[in-house]
């Protein structure tokens, strides 16, 4: 890297928009959210101002370009996809065309999850790994694919959907995606809410949020300060991550699962049991030889810049 880039992290909830330099460090950032959002020309405004703001408040003139991380997002073709489940935005969008066209800069675009990999692999905790995979933890679950040295794309580009494996055919739990049983709605922020409030009407351990709006932070911060519902609550999402990571490893052998997100800041009450559950259900021949990290980067860094770092592998 020897410019100066702009990466974008579209998640669910939020889009967050960085100016990064060619050390890896996010100069400034802005966001919007996305969920406020059903107008693909009124976003794509709204992130070319919010970009425009970024240049002129750090007296940037030019830039390398613009490198975006997205869901159900096409590195081919620029565009994210139609019926992307969590964005209220159901049509495709050319988002690099539209950008491009604003801007007048380079625009590229990859999976977001994706990002995040390639964000650890450049900046992070894979430098010196050919083969892991990352999982973000968030409104959804997305993971990216790192095998020898390559990050994986697949047919279409969709390779890498691992929170839309059903990981619990008999649930009721149904998926944004229209399936139940991913393993999304066990991982992500809304899975872990909704896992603690079905924990607390077994009655085993008290609700400290009863009748209360909950949120995932809510049942972290608890988890951490030792609440039983919360540990409870961790230790059943533990067990579904870790069936779905269990298989992950048995096509693709990687060195290492690297997690990022808003549900790791429970650290502990995540991983302890994560770990237990993850070693008797990975496959023999992989016993011992995958390690389960958290990544190295700051939070939500991975993947604004991986983002920022795609406008360089163009």
């Amino acid at each position: 890297m020897i410019e100066l880039a702009i990466g974008i992290d579209i998640g669910g909830t939020n889009t967050d928009i960085g100016l990064v330099n060619p050390d890896g460090k996010v100069l400034q950032r802005k966001g919007l959210k996305t969920q406020e959002y059903d107008d693909p020309k009124l976003y794509v405004r709204d992130i070319a101002e919010a970009i425009r703001d970024l240049l002129l408040e750090n007296d940037v003139k030019t830039i390398a370009g613009v490198g975006i991380g997205a869901p159900n997002a096409h590195f081919d073709t620029g565009c994210i996809g139609a019926d992307t489940a969590n964005l209220r935005m159901k049509k495709e969008i050319p988002i690099c065309e539209m950008l491009q066209r604003i801007l007048n800069i380079p625009v590229t675009l990859s999976n977001d999850a994706d990002a995040a990999a390639l964000g650890e692999h450049i900046y992070g905790g894979a430098k010196l790994m050919q083969h892991f995979v990352t999982i973000t933890l968030g409104t959804g679950v997305g993971s990216g694919i790192f095998v020898d040295g390559r990050l994986i794309h697949g047919h279409g580009c969709m390779a890498g959907e691992l929170g839309h494996a059903i990981v619990n055919p008999l649930s009721d739990r149904l998926c944004s995606c229209g399936r139940k049983g991913c393993l999304e709605m066990y991982a992500s922020a809304r899975g872990i809410c909704q896992t603690y409030r079905e924990e607390a009407a077994k009655g085993e351990f008290p609700d400290t949020f009863k009748g209360a709006e909950l949120t995932c932070k809510d049942v972290g911060e608890m988890a951490v300060a030792g609440d039983p519902l919360a540990l409870k609550a961790y230790d059943t999402t533990a067990y579904w991550l870790a069936i779905g990571m269990a298989n992950a490893a048995s096509f693709c052998s990687p060195e290492a699962f690297f997690l990022m997100g808003g549900p790791t800041r429970a650290g502990e009450a995540l991983l302890q049991p994560l770990r237990r559950y993850f070693a008797e259900n990975l496959l023999y021949i992989y016993k011992d030889k995958i390690s389960i990290l958290l990544s190295q980067l700051q939070a939500n860094d991975a993947a604004l810049l991986g983002a920022a770092a795609l406008i360089h592998l163009k």
